[in-house]
């Protein structure tokens, strides 16, 4: 069955750095878009960025564009989220997401990132 995974989260003083991963399996990761959320504390999920099946386009949310970035290895059927200059605001449960058919995604189970002094 379709597993994503998410590791690489923790806790980090602002203006630092984290580099999240999301395992995927079950599907033929090539050939889909994959996505990054998170969810922060009392707010609704939000997606943070998104890549094409082979990598050559991406999108970001305004608020981190320029600070993260996401990039992907369809030979180890991973996607990576690079995280740099964190912000308090940037707190918040990272999940990665791929949908496989219209309106039916996939989720991993989320990984925590804290930025905190």
């Amino acid at each position: 069955q379709v597993q994503l995974v998410e590791s690489g989260g923790g806790l980090v003083q602002p203006g630092g750095s984290l580099r999240l991963s999301c395992a995927a399996s079950g599907f033929t990761f090539s050939t889909y878009t994959m996505s990054w959320y998170r969810q922060a504390p009392g707010k609704e999920r939000e997606l943070v960025a998104a890549i094409n099946a082979v990598g050559r386009s991406t999108i970001y949310a305004g608020s981190v564009k320029g600070r993260f970035t996401v990039s992907r290895d369809n030979a180890k059927n991973t996607v990576y989220l690079q995280m740099n200059n964190l912000k308090a605001e940037d707190t918040a449960v990272y999940y990665c997401m791929a949908e496989l058919s219209l309106g039916v995604r996939s989720w991993g189970q989320g990984t925590t990132v804290t930025v905190s002094s």
